[in-house]
């Protein structure tokens, strides 16, 4: 028998989808569709139909439009998530086409509200009670002959032209959890008549003041990479009250690493003088981790009065071979007492391509597959929509017991849960989230029946 966990009601799978039709609702419905005399299907319908395709881990919107004719698999998505009718794929497509990305934003912050509401969140704070927001961009479509009016566009020697969507992604995240927290992202597209392409740096500023307006007292560290070691972007940091951990290289911040290099390590630091100093401590398995920090650093040749604090950190094997080697620049004070910790929130970082990209494009979300392009959003929407399926499973994965168990039933391996979970949807129906978690759970080793065949 399964466990009687005790979930909260509104950080469960159902409040967390039903949080997400709620912001559906009220998106604008962008047109008339032309069905003859079938019903009209609502923008809300369709969207959550979209959104139980990345649920569910469809492979497609055929195998979807075939797999819902089923009559145990249409009384389980009204079942599961509340849907009266379900477009056909072509209806679906054409309707999502039209709809503004950015209305689907709400949907994120209601998630990331009831997470803060139910002190899920609180888990997640890393340093002087800031929490760690980690951003990088990441492509979802490209393709030489399908474009839209949103495309950007590679332009090739030889003429021809690639046509691409990218977006970009953040999430709040921890050293010591496997779990993210996915924000919205930002869409990397160009707007109606633009010439330019869009680009990330610009992207990211969008992220963050959208961020910041809608967490305006939330205290975070941004950790980023050496692209962002420049000045114009973290003053945008600062003017945002944002704290940061930026990777920096020598190529690429050369005026910083020099003047750091003009000081004599060897000689240390005066006892008095705690802006610069040396760290190190060996671990358990043998391994040196090395540390050297200087505060109140100049970031640039062109930044002279902007100060940032550099630390190194550098850890060796027993045998000297360098296992990891890295430096960044933080707005934090640097001492002995927390340069580890500094440290581990800089390698946090791949936590983005980690336990987000990899998971999105490898652990069966089908992420670079090209559901539908359309001629304005569609590919945006769809995701959008993708990542706030991938947003309801890291909730699931952190507070829900049920998801919990029925994932350690399946050691741990997400390919085979979402497996199991399509199984008992297209084949029973099911009455509600909290049975299907609780079938999979119990799941014994089903046998063959031996047939008479005298």
């Amino acid at each position: 028998m399964a466990p009687n966990f005790i979930e909260k009601k509104h950080l469960s799978v159902k409040g967390l989808i039903g949080k997400s039709k709620n912001v559906f609702d009220k998106v604008k419905e962008p047109f008339k569709g032309n069905q003859g005399n079938k019903k009209e299907i609502s923008i809300t319908d369709c969207l959550t139909s979209a959104l139980a395709i990345f649920k569910l881990k469809y492979s497609s919107l055929l195998q979807f439009e075939e797999e819902k004719k089923k009559e145990q698999v249409a009384e389980n998505l009204k079942n599961l998530f509340g849907l009266e009718s379900t477009p056909c794929d072509t209806y679906m497509r054409e309707r999502l086409d039209q709809v503004n990305p950015r209305e689907i934003r709400p949907a994120f912050t209601s998630i990331f509200s009831a997470l803060q509401r139910g002190k899920e969140l609180e888990k997640f704070v890393f340093l002087e009670g800031k929490y760690l927001l980690l951003n990088d961009g990441t492509g979802f479509f490209s393709s030489k002959q399908v474009h839209c009016n949103n495309c950007c566009e590679k332009h090739h020697k030889d003429g021809s032209i690639t046509y691409y969507h990218q977006m970009l992604a953040a999430v709040i995240a921890h050293p010591e959890f496997k779990e993210v927290i996915p924000i919205c992202p930002e869409p990397i597209m160009k707007e109606d008549g633009a010439t330019k392409n869009d680009c990330e740096r610009n992207a990211a500023i969008r992220l963050l003041n959208d961020f910041r307006r809608e967490h305006p007292h939330l205290p975070v560290i941004v950790v980023e990479d050496a692209l962002s070691a420049n000045g114009p972007h973290l003053n945008l940091l600062k003017e945002l009250n944002m704290s940061f951990i930026t990777v920096v290289k020598p190529k690429g911040n050369a005026y910083l690493f020099d003047w750091v290099n003009g000081f004599n390590w060897k000689e240390g630091r005066k006892k008095w003088d705690e802006s610069q100093g040396e760290y190190s401590f060996i671990d358990k398995n043998g391994n040196t981790h090395k540390f050297q920090f200087i505060n109140n650093a100049p970031l640039n040749e062109t930044h002279e009065n902007f100060k940032v604090n550099f630390l190194e950190y550098c850890e060796t094997n027993s045998e000297g071979k360098i296992l990891y080697h890295n430096t960044w620049i933080t707005d934090l004070t640097i001492t002995e007492n927390n340069c580890y910790q500094i440290a581990q929130g800089g390698r946090v970082r791949w936590h983005i391509e980690n336990e987000t990209f990899n998971t999105l494009k490898n652990q069966g979300y089908n992420f670079e597959h090209n559901y539908g392009h359309g001629y304005k959003h569609l590919s945006t929407v769809f995701a959008m929509l993708m990542m706030l399926a991938f947003l309801i499973d890291q909730s699931e994965q952190l507070c829900c017991g049920l998801f919990q168990a029925a994932l350690k039933k399946v050691d741990c391996k997400k390919s085979r849960l979402w497996r199991y979970i399509r199984q008992f949807f297209d084949g029973y129906i099911i009455p509600s989230w909290e049975v299907l978690y609780k079938a999979i759970i119990n799941e014994g080793i089903r046998k063959v029946p031996i047939l008479d065949t005298s």
